[in-house]
């Protein structure tokens, strides 16, 4: 859903409530530039950056002025501890503890805090309940692991005067080089240069001292004018403990490519913000937004935030995770590289020089250096935690809009799509389903029988999804926010009273989900017995938790409101949203005693480790092509950033698609993770089936595409959840040596299927160009037309009926053939392999099931098989580990059987075969199937098809050609 601008919000302060709902339906124009701040207008960031202008402008002369202690340093057991001292322009010395972290993982973390606010030796201003020292709980939040030290770190015996060097990671092959003064951390591997902390002296950690006015006369040598308050769009912010923002520059020496830092409307590979011919002039932005109809190719913020950058270049790649929850801003710089004496044979082009500044917090900063993109996605999510393995209807297609109107209407669409036999597996209701906007209730007059809705649904195994938001009705005899109230469990504001501000209901509170005791109240809200007529197939979207405040500063909660602990919202703001998904996480997994299921919650707002609890999806984008070419490279951002659950709006949320428009969007969206169609309340209803002829059959036959491709998908999303890997993938990180896909965002491969999508993001286009990195045989899903030619384009004709997506050669493909209504009634029907013989001959695959709702896949519940094609036979193995629950999980598959395989690229001397023989574990005697042959033709591949080799999917068998 979307927010409203400014003025409207302070209209609906002065009118009635059915004007003021009236206003808050009426859509703009475009996003209000004027609600957000720019670098300029945030006064720490346009400090940051005009202490990085003076540093440039010195030069050489330029001297950071923090330096390292030599006598503080101390290596033990994996943590080096020192003192850094930072001095002033009146000489006064700073003490900044200093710690770094040499891990297990070989990833390195640099944490610098200020002595004198961890003391709590410091004055607030207004006499605020709040703490003093520098917010340091975000690694409560984000970090599940990964934090066990190396003890075999050491300090090298050669560090010279002035430095520490330290030897870390796998066999010792990472070194981490301190110089003291001024102090700078050089990451290195194979005595290689791959990250560099501090090396332009942007370093610059805002420490405190009391406010002191001028004396009569006198000015004072720095502009203090945003030190101590701030104001934007009729809005201060009190500053109780003055300046603290940090910043830091990070260098990636040889690395033109930088990937990351979602979310932004734009390329996967990030550009430069310094101005100049294609660049932008604003550094990137986080601070989680409710940003009403956003633009494309920007830096502007959205709605969610994970400081997460990927340094690429052939060969190698390299990250760093920044570990701040405050506003942050992000310069880059791409600089010429001068002649490296230690590259190594491998000509660097340019560095890529970023510059790093949060409102408040901690320093904290973590160092991967990889080498490869695999090795830094699992590293990353050993921390932040791996994907959520969610229930397998939630990968399937999800129906929404804003809003159906009653639940026959509901019950109504759901059998039109049975009609047009198009399938589905969630519907979703938005706000309007509530009685009066109150959360946690049904509208009696348009939602009398939800439980008849939800079990209409439940007969052809569908869900439902609706919305629960975090701001609460102010409104008397409202259960949820009496409770709220007199439990103490709201965000406080300034004076530490509840927080009042304005959402959909009007004035609203909100949930402080930091608060251990909200989190147990939040839960205890979704139970069957407290939220009544929810029946176990619905579930929940959380959105507008940035948060949404239609009246607040920038459209959020003002920064100087007041959480659980004494932290103030400037410190916690892009954490927020996070933990309201977390309680509802919690909710969702229990909603009756003894009785688990995996939950799915869409949320809007997002943080490093929210990809643990479900998925995201772009917000609120618009029916235009521009927005439909954006999508892809913003999932694919995500994935590089550790939350691979992502999508888009399927049709645009604001405006109304042209059916071509419609069409290539869904052909576009089966490649999303998360896969729904949402739109606006002002919105023509644009279902499917309302598309008329051919459009109906044209997108039908996408959604059965990615229906069919299932099993292929919930693969993927198994090994996102096991090793951090990105579900949907770039080029360069399939072709990390191929420097002409470093930049490439409009095509993708689905995991490690070998299956290769560029959908059509152009009005009027009838053909695409692939490119193909390796040399490897590339076959046409559907006609397997035959493409060939590493570093080439190679043209492929997309009338409107046709999805241009490639299958490379090599693997075996697991689908599900038959058409079914939803992916709940395709549970026990059989599998077809698809072999794609690479030019050896040879294929291979995996794949993995379990029963798609529970939990027992962690106790051996599952099927983990993979699939080899050589010397001409195919075989499956177990790659699972076995489990109290494995031999009852297999019992209930021994029906689920292998029922086609289709081998494309078939040798010519099958032409005479007429049969294979099939030898299944456990079966005394060798069978036999029939095989059918058919010749490749201008410019197709043969293929040889297998009917019926009745082997089980979760047994080990070869069938032998």
């Amino acid at each position: 859903m979307a927010e409203y601008g400014p003025r409207k919000h302070r209209l609906i302060l002065f009118f009635a409530s059915f004007i003021a709902l009236y206003l808050l339906i009426v859509p703009a124009a475009a996003v209000k530039h004027e609600s957000f701040k720019t670098c300029s207008q945030s006064g720490f960031c346009k400090r940051n950056r005009a202490y990085a202008d003076d540093a440039t402008a010195l030069g050489s002369s330029w001297n950071s002025p923090y330096e390292l202690e030599a006598s503080t340093v101390e290596l033990k057991d994996g943590f080096l501890h020192g003192t850094v001292v930072k001095t002033t322009r009146t000489g006064e010395k700073v003490r900044l503890p200093l710690t770094l972290s040499f891990l297990e993982s070989g990833v390195a973390r640099v944490v610098l805090d200020e002595e004198k606010r961890l003391k709590g030796e410091i004055e607030l201003r207004h006499d605020r309940k709040i703490r003093k020292e520098r917010y340091n709980e975000s690694e409560k939040w984000t970090i599940v692991g990964g934090l066990n030290p190396s003890k075999a770190a050491a300090i090298n015996a050669d560090s010279e005067a002035g430095f520490t060097k330290v030897q870390y990671g796998p066999e010792g092959q990472y070194q981490a080089v301190i110089r003291h003064s001024p102090f700078e951390v050089s990451f290195q591997r194979g005595g290689e240069t791959q990250v560099k902390l501090n090396d332009r002296g942007l370093l610059n950690l805002e420490h405190w001292r009391p406010k002191v006015d001028a004396p009569e006369g006198e000015t004072k040598p720095e502009d203090e004018s945003t030190w101590w308050d701030e104001s934007f769009g009729g809005n201060t912010d009190s500053k109780p403990r003055g300046p603290e923002s940090i910043a830091l520059d990070i260098s990636f020496p040889g690395y033109e490519h930088v990937y990351g830092i979602p979310e932004h409307a734009d390329s996967l590979s990030l550009k430069e913000t310094r101005g100049g011919s294609g660049n932008h002039e604003e550094p990137y932005r986080m601070y989680n937004s409710d940003v009403f109809e956003y633009e494309l190719n920007s830096t502007m913020t959205l709605y969610g935030s994970i400081p997460y950058m990927q340094a690429h270049r052939k060969g190698s790649s390299v990250a760093v995770f920044w570990l701040n929850a405050a506003e942050t801003w992000v310069d880059i710089v791409k600089t010429k590289a001068t002649a490296n004496p230690l590259s190594l044979g491998t000509a660097a082009k340019k560095t890529t020089q970023t510059h790093w500044f949060s409102e408040t917090g901690q320093l904290d900063v973590f160092v991967f250096l990889g080498p490869t993109p695999q090795a830094l996605s699992k590293d990353y999510a050993e921390l932040t935690g791996y994907t959520q393995l969610p229930q397998e209807f939630a990968i399937a297609y999800h129906q929404c809009r804003w809003n159906y109107v009653t639940d026959e209407d509901v019950k109504d669409v759901d059998r039109k799509f049975d009609r047009y036999q198009i399938p589905y597996d969630v519907i979703w209701l938005d706000l309007e389903y509530t009685d009066g906007k109150k959360y946690f209730t049904w509208d009696p007059l348009t939602f009398p029988d939800p439980k008849g809705m939800q079990e209409q649904l439940d007969d052809s195994e569908r869900k439902l999804v609706v919305l629960i938001d975090p701001h609460l009705k102010n409104e008397n005899g409202y259960p949820v926010v009496d409770e709220l109230k007199s439990k103490d469990l709201a965000v406080k504001n300034k004076d530490n009273n509840i927080y009042d501000g304005w959402c959909w209901p009007g004035s609203s509170h909100w949930v402080d989900c930091f608060n251990p005791a909200a989190i147990s109240w939040w839960k205890d809200l979704y139970k069957y017995d407290k939220f009544k007529g929810s029946l176990p197939n619905l579930f929940i979207w959380n959105d507008m938790n940035e948060p949404s405040v239609f009246n607040g500063p920038e459209t959020t909660m003002p920064k100087d409101n007041i959480h659980y602990g004494g932290w103030e919202h400037r410190d916690v703001h892009n954490i927020n949203g996070m933990t309201v998904v977390n309680a509802t996480f919690q909710g969702m997994v229990e909603r009756k005693k003894g009785e688990q299921q995996r939950p799915f919650i869409l949320t809007r707002s997002f943080y490093a480790g929210t990809q643990r609890m479900g998925a995201m999806w772009t917000g609120d984008n618009q029916a235009e092509w521009g927005h439909l070419a954006m999508s892809i490279p913003m999932v694919l951002n995500q994935g590089i950033a550790g939350f691979p659950f992502a999508g888009a709006d399927v049709g645009g949320f604001f405006g109304n698609p042209d059916k071509d428009l419609l069409t290539r969007w869904y052909q576009a969206g089966i490649w999303y993770p998360f896969f729904r169609a949402h739109a606006h309340i002002d919105t023509r209803r644009r279902e499917p089936y309302l598309a008329g002829e051919p459009y109906m059959q044209i997108i039908s036959q996408a959604i059965r595409l990615r229906y069919q491709l299932l099993p292929a998908w919930y693969t993927a999303f198994h090994q996102a959840s096991v090793d951090g890997m990105p579900i949907v993938r770039p080029e360069y990180y399939v072709h990390p040596h191929d420097e002409q896909v470093f930049g490439m965002d409009d095509q993708l491969y689905l995991g490690e299927t070998g299956l290769l999508a560029k959908p059509v993001v152009n009005k009027d286009q009838d053909s695409v160009d692939i490119y193909l990195s390796d040399d490897e045989k590339y076959y046409d899903y559907f006609d397997y037309t035959i493409y060939q030619g590493g570093g080439k384009w190679h043209t492929i004709k997309a009338p409107l009926d046709k999805v241009p997506v490639l299958m490379q050669g090599g693997h075996v493909i697991p689908r599900k053939d038959r058409p079914r209504r939803s992916s709940g009634l395709m549970k026990w029907d059989p599998y077809t392999l698809v072999v794609t013989l690479d030019q050896h001959g040879t294929a291979e695959g995996t794949l993995y099931v379990d029963d798609g709702e529970s939990y027992d896949f962690e106790k051996g519940a599952f099927i983990h098989r993979r699939f080899q094609f050589t010397d001409s036979t195919l075989s499956s193995e177990n790659i699972g580990t076995s489990g109290p629950k494995t031999n009852a999980y297999l019992k209930t598959m021994t029906n689920v059987r292998v029922e086609r395989i289709v081998v494309v690229g078939a040798p010519a001397e099958w032409q005479k075969k007429t049969s294979v023989t099939v030898i299944e574990d456990g079966v005394k005697e060798a069978t036999t199937a029939p095989l059918q042959f058919t010749n490749g033709q201008a410019g197709k591949a043969a293929y040889a098809v297998v009917k019926n080799p009745n082997v089980g999917i979760g047994r080990s068998w070869k069938i032998e050609f």
